[in-house]
């Protein structure tokens, strides 16, 4: 950029400095050298770009987003919400996908700092709090579907609480041998639904069942596999998502196992497909949409510190009994 600068400055024969006044629209330029400095920039057909006016101005009007998973609904669902906002304010968004992959999610954090956004929005990852903090800092960075600890802002749902009412629902119809599917081992949001159903289960002092799961389809249905094989299969099932509990369907009706006669199943996240599954998904619902906006809304008025918490509900369809 800085040579065509300094062709626009040299045709218009004033300074870069005065050229890049003109630019940015800052600072005083005389009417008649401005005109100048225009008709030079048309004639050489000069077009800044956002980014190079933002490494002088400070404002590219850019932020970053990064999800574990744009596959997944719920994340797309936010990701959604966070850009209708941004779009509405005159922001862009630059998406990133890291896959729930650690290594993706630093080289994208680099990546953004290289292209002078002005805030991240991350929702869900695997990194480790500092290490993510350290990644994006000096940046402000909003969190969504995280729980952090320092004076970063966040958007939450309490997870604990929602896995121990998709647990009481169960409960509630009389399943006698419960089954939980995990989420990926380092997902915050995760590790909170198991710790909700492992002390739900405590309670009624009913012994509690664990399969690991990875949020998506093939996770739900392989475990639904192993499960519905067994000599003793569940007579209820409390998927961490809505994409294992599809899985954990469409395996039972392969299977042969009636819903909800012989299992019911419970999920997470109330996402669109959950209403057209056979039968309809029983399943606690995030509004994932308005927590995108609200992150936005945090990051557009560059609030510190604020933690906005959302309520998990459930949403009752016919998957249960």
């Amino acid at each position: 950029m800085s040579n065509t600068i300094k062709e626009v400055a040299k045709l218009a024969g004033v300074s870069v400095s005065t050229v890049s006044r003109v630019i940015n629209n800052s600072g005083y330029v005389g009417e008649k050298t401005r005109k100048k400095i225009v008709d030079a920039m048309d004639t050489l057909r000069f077009e800044p770009s956002s980014i190079a006016r933002g490494l002088v101005s400070g404002k590219t009007s850019t932020i970053g987003l990064l999800l574990p998973d744009v596959s997944n609904p719920f994340f797309a669902e936010v990701a959604r919400g966070t850009e209708e906002a941004a779009i509405e304010s005159g922001f862009t968004v630059i998406l990133c996908n890291s896959n729930w992959d650690l290594e993706r999610e630093r080289m994208y954090l680099n990546v953004l700092k290289g292209r002078a956004v002005e805030g991240v929005i991350v929702i869900g990852n695997r990194s480790a709090e500092r290490d993510l903090i350290g990644a994006v800092s000096p940046l402000p960075c909003v969190f969504v579907d995280r729980k952090v600890s320092s004076d970063q802002s966040y958007i939450w749902i309490d997870h604990e609480k929602g896995a121990k009412i998709a647990t009481e629902k169960l409960l509630s119809i009389g399943c006698e041998h419960i089954v939980h599917v995990t989420g990926p081992r380092k997902s915050t949001s995760a590790r909170a639904r198991l710790s909700g159903y492992l002390k739900t289960m405590k309670k009624s002092g009913m012994e509690p069942k664990v399969l690991s799961g990875n949020f998506r389809f093939t996770g739900g249905y392989e475990a639904a596999k192993a499960l519905f094989l067994n000599d003793n299969p569940p007579d209820g099932v409390f998927a961490a998502n809505d994409m294992m509990a599809i899985g954990i369907i469409q395996a039972a009706n392969e299977l042969g196992v009636s819903i909800p006669n012989d299992v019911s199943i419970v999920g997470y996240d109330d996402i669109d497909m959950a209403k057209c599954t056979s039968p309809a998904l029983t399943t606690i619902r995030q509004p994932a949409n308005e927590m995108g906006r609200a992150a936005f809304s945090l990051f557009k008025n560059r609030v510190s510190e604020m933690k906005i918490e959302f309520d998990a509900k459930l949403v009752e369809r016919k998957s249960t009994k």
